[in-house]
């Protein structure tokens, strides 16, 4: 049943004049929003939150389309830390979910997700995983003086954000599903790499993927050797 929501979703996606872009187009709109919700502290994610986080997602431009009965659909990338505290390559993923109720037409949304712990990091390297049943997830606060020490965020795996309209705000992903996109990855890196590969920084940066990682370490500058094991919660 998902399946068929999902393809009719964005088949009128299509309808509507969607086009989904290139890799390469794809790493620059990420970057771009980053710096754009990023460029407004007051209204942004909390930089403590950044400093703890082991990795970052960026899906821009997610569709959300729907004649009836919606379904979710988003290519994006993810960036975790090395062992030395940089941002190491990204890695392309996809995002697929389901969402009931009376809906109509298209609309596009920009996702950011922060991972936030050894658990979390785990989950991208399996490949595949669906946001509440596979990973504890939770609505990211916002701006720079958001509390950020509640109980749900201590054990969050996941936080997360959406922009929509202007309006950036944290989101619930519950039943979204995150997996690996192989197919991506091997136009980007010009041989098929796993999520391991690519996430734990054994595999140069491309240059293509630069504006990307110069962005996130712009906002969120390369903390001091951690080992994961010791930032699990």
């Amino acid at each position: 049943m998902f399946k068929v929501v999902l393809v009719a979703g964005i088949a009128s996606a299509v309808a509507f004049g969607w086009k989904e872009p290139k890799p390469e187009r794809r790493l620059k709109d990420a970057a771009e929003t980053f710096q754009e919700i990023m460029s407004v502290p007051d209204k942004a994610i909390p930089q403590t939150l950044l400093d703890k986080a082991e990795c970052v997602i960026i899906v821009p431009g997610m569709i959300k389309a729907a004649i009836g009965v919606g379904g979710e659909y988003g290519r994006g990338f993810v960036s975790c830390r090395t062992d030395i505290g940089r941002w190491g390559p990204p890695a392309a993923l996809r995002l697929s979910g389901g969402s009931f109720g009376t809906q109509l037409g298209v609309e596009a949304i920009d996702l950011v997700m922060l991972v936030m712990n050894k658990r979390g990091v785990e989950r991208l390297l399996s490949d595949k995983f669906t946001i509440g049943a596979e990973a504890a997830a939770a609505a990211g606060p916002i701006g720079r003086e958001a509390a950020v020490d509640t109980d749900v965020l201590m054990t969050a795996e996941i936080l997360s954000w959406s922009r929509s309209r202007g309006v950036f705000a944290g989101v619930s992903l519950n039943g979204t599903v995150v997996q690996i996109d192989k197919k991506d990855n091997a136009k980007l890196y010009g041989k098929p790499l796993t999520s391991k590969e690519i996430l734990e920084g054994a595999t140069p940066i491309p240059s293509s993927a630069e504006v990307l990682t110069s962005v996130l370490e712009k906002y969120a500058a390369p903390q001091p050797h951690r080992s994961r094991s010791a930032g699990a919660r």
